[in-house]
């Protein structure tokens, strides 16, 4: 076997390699566009939200909800711009720590408030609201 072949065929390896490389790495990037808008804890019982402020207004075109304990999760309103709303239901039990699909917004919107409607099936139960872009 000539150097060359030798060389040839290890170039074309790690070109395979890096190649490979750049996928695995862009696929983790692209998961990395999800961000937390805030957590709150919804109580045993009642019709209140459980409010979500934000210091700024966060641009999200998605969001999702994730339960750190067992509840009820119905509602999720969502303040944004010049303090117009969307509602968005879901009416789900949900276990503890599953989340909810992805639900848009429409378009991207600056986010200022976010109210949770729902109950827990304890006293209480933490609610994380992820956004994505």
């Amino acid at each position: 076997m000539s150097l060359m072949s030798i060389w040839n065929s290890r170039f074309s390896a790690r070109t395979l390699l890096g190649g490979v490389l750049l996928v695995v790495a862009s696929a983790s990037h692209a998961g990395d566009d999800q961000f937390t808008l805030g957590r709150t804890i919804l109580l045993g019982a009642g019709d209140h939200g459980a409010t979500i402020p934000l210091v700024i207004c966060r641009q999200t075109k998605y969001i999702k909800v994730k339960a750190e304990r067992d509840l009820t999760l119905d509602r999720v309103v969502v303040t944004y711009g010049g303090d117009r709303t969307k509602t968005i239901r879901f009416d789900r039990e949900m276990s503890s720590d599953k989340e909810t699909e992805w639900k848009s917004l429409g378009s991207r919107r600056c986010v200022k408030k976010i109210e949770v409607y729902g109950n827990s099936e304890r006293s209480k139960a933490g609610v994380k609201v992820f956004g994505r872009k």
